[in-house]
C-alpha cells in the first residue's frame, strides 16, 4: 500500500498521535486520522522519532567483505532505526577518489536498506603526506561533503590546515581522528590505574586533547568547520566547550560506548573491549553524558567498527581495535541519557538525526516528524527490556561487548522514504 497510518505513536516522546505516510511522505500528524485505504501500524504508545543518521559507520567494502559489506551494513542500521549512514573511507582500496567513493555510493542505492554516504579520505592513502582529490569527490555523484582519515589521525598541522582551507569553499568539514601519534606508541588502553595494574600500554589522554586543541585553533584561523570524532575524554570536553564559547566552527561526537563503558572492564582482558580511543574512566564517562545533554557534544556517532572472529578472538595485544553499535546504540542512548533523565526524546531525535543530518548535509534526513516532510522513521518500544544476543544480529560481525548484557527499548519499525524497511523487528 502507498498509504501507512501509524496510529497512536508518542511523537518524539509526546502524547500520543497519529501520523499518515502517503508515498514517500509524511501527509498528516493529528489525532483521530481516517485510516481510510491505509495499511495500519499500531503504534501503542511506543515513541516515534525521525530516521536515525550515523556520521561514523565503518561498512568496509571495498576490501574487507569478511567483516561486512554495504548490503548487511545497512540492513544493521535498518534494524537499529537508522535511514542514513556516513561510510568510513578506510577501506581496501581507500575512498580517496573519485571512483571509490561512487562505488560505495552505488552500492548503497542499490541495497535501499538506508541512505549510504561516503566519507573521503583527507589524505592520499590515509598517509598523512598528500592531500586527496577532495574537489572531485565533492564533485562526484557522491557529493562528499565530510572527509577524514578516521582510524588515522591527521597529524601534520600544515597538511590539516590545508585541508580545512580547501573544503571551506564548498561547505564541506573535516572530521578529524583526534590521536597524536607518538604519544600512544605501543599504547594498548587508557592510561591511569588500571593500566598500571595490568601492565598495559597505556593511552593518555593528553593524546586526544592536544589534538582537539591545535585543530579548533586551526579552523578558528581559517575559519572553516571541523568536527570532532569519538570525543572521549573529560578534558577534550573542556576544550570544545571553551572553542564554542569563542564562536569557533567546531562539532563533536560522542560513542554510545564512550558514554557507558569505562577501563575497567578491560581487567577481563576480553579484546571486545579493545577500542580506538580505548574506553576511558568512570569521570570521564559522567563529563560525556552531561557534555551531551548540555550540546557541548553535539551527537551520537557508532563507530560501528565490524570485525571477523579471528581478528577479535585473539590475545589483547593482537586484537583489532573496535566494536560493532549500529544495532545496540538507541538502547544504550536510552540506557545512559533517557532512563537517567538526562535526556527527553526530543534530545535524543536532535543527537541523533537532526544534528548529524546537519553536520553532513544529509539532505531529506534529520527533519521534524510533521506534514510535508519525508517518511524517514523510526518507532520504538522504549518499555522493552532484553538482552543482547548477537546471533540475532543484522552485522556481518558479533564483536559486540553488550552480549548477554540487558539494554532498554527495541525499534520495531522504520521506514525510508515511506518504505518499511523494518516491520515488527524483523527486516523485510
Amino acid at each position: 500500500m502507498s498509504k501507512i497510518l501509524i496510529r497512536g505513536a508518542k511523537v518524539l516522546g509526546g502524547e500520543p498521535q497519529d501520523v499518515l505516510i502517503d508515498g514517500e511522505t509524511i501527509a498528516q500528524v493529528g489525532a483521530g486520522l481516517s485510516a481510510e485505504g491505509a495499511e495500519v501500524v499500531a503504534a501503542d504508545g511506543k515513541v516515534l522519532l525521525p530516521g536515525l543518521v550515523d556520521l561514523h559507520t565503518h561498512l568496509r567494502e571495498p576490501g574487507r567483505e569478511d567483516s561486512e559489506t554495504v548490503l548487511t551494513g545497512t540492513r544493521a542500521a535498518a534494524s537499529g532505526g537508522y535511514t542514513a549512514v556516513f561510510a568510513m573511507a578506510n577501506t581496501f582500496p581507500v575512498a580517496d577518489t573519485a571512483g571509490v567513493v561512487e562505488q560505495v555510493w552505488r552500492l548503497g542505492r542499490e541495497h535501499g536498506y538506508c541512505d549510504v554516504r561516503p566519507i573521503g579520505a583527507v589524505t592520499v592513502g590515509l598517509e598523512g603526506r598528500k592531500l586527496a582529490e577532495l574537489g572531485a569527490m565533492h564533485e562526484s555523484a557522491a557529493g562528499v561533503t565530510v572527509f577524514s582519515d578516521d582510524g588515522k589521525c591527521v597529524d601534520d598541522a600544515v597538511i590539516m590546515r590545508r585541508a580545512l582551507e580547501y573544503v571551506k569553499a564548498f561547505g564541506g568539514v573535516v572530521a578529524q581522528h583526534a590521536q597524536e601519534p607518538r604519544l600512544t606508541e605501543g599504547a594498548q588502553m587508557n592510561e591511569g590505574v588500571v593500566s598500571a595494574e595490568l601492565g598495559l600500554g597505556g593511552w593518555p589522554a593528553v593524546a586526544e586533547e592536544s589534538i582537539i586543541a591545535r585543530d579548533v585553533l586551526l579552523a578558528e584561523h581559517v575559519g572553516s568547520r571541523v568536527h570532532i570524532c569519538h570525543l572521549s575524554t573529560a578534558g577534550s570536553v573542556e576544550i570544545v566547550r571553551w572553542a564554542k564559547s569563542r564562536g569557533i566552527d567546531v562539532t563533536a561526537e560522542v560513542t554510545p560506548h564512550h558514554l557507558l563503558l569505562t577501563d575497567e572492564m578491560v581487567r577481563t582482558y576480553n579484546p571486545v573491549y579493545k577500542v580506538n580511543p580505548p574506553l576511558r574512566t568512570e569521570r570521564d564517562v559522567h563529563a560525556l553524558r552531561e557534555a551531551l545533554a548540555d550540546g557541548t557534544i553535539d551527537i551520537v556517532a557508532t563507530d560501528h567498527a565490524p570485525h571477523p572472529h579471528e581478528d577479535k578472538d585473539c590475545e589483547w595485544a593482537a586484537a583489532a581495535m573496535g566494536m560493532v553499535g549500529l544495532e545496540t546504540a538507541l538502547s544504550v542512548v536510552q540506557a545512559t541519557m533517557v532512563d537517567t533523565g538526562l535526556l527527553d526524546w526530543a534530545g535524543v531525535a536532535d543527537r541523533m538525526s537532526l544534528a548529524p543530518a546537519r553536520i553532513g548535509r544529509a539532505i531529506g534526513h534529520g527533519r521534524p516528524v510533521s506534514a510535508g516532510e519525508p517518511a524517514n522513521l523510526t518507532l520504538v518500544d522504549t518499555a522493552y527490556r532484553g538482552q543482547v544476543d548477537p546471533a540475532g544480529f543484522a552485522s556481518r560481525s558479533r564483536n559486540t561487548p553488550y552480549e548477554g548484557r540487558e539494554l532498554p527499548g527495541r525499534v520495531t519499525h522504520t521506514w525510508l522514504r515511506g518504505k518499511a524497511t523494518l516491520v515488527d523487528g524483523k527486516l523485510t
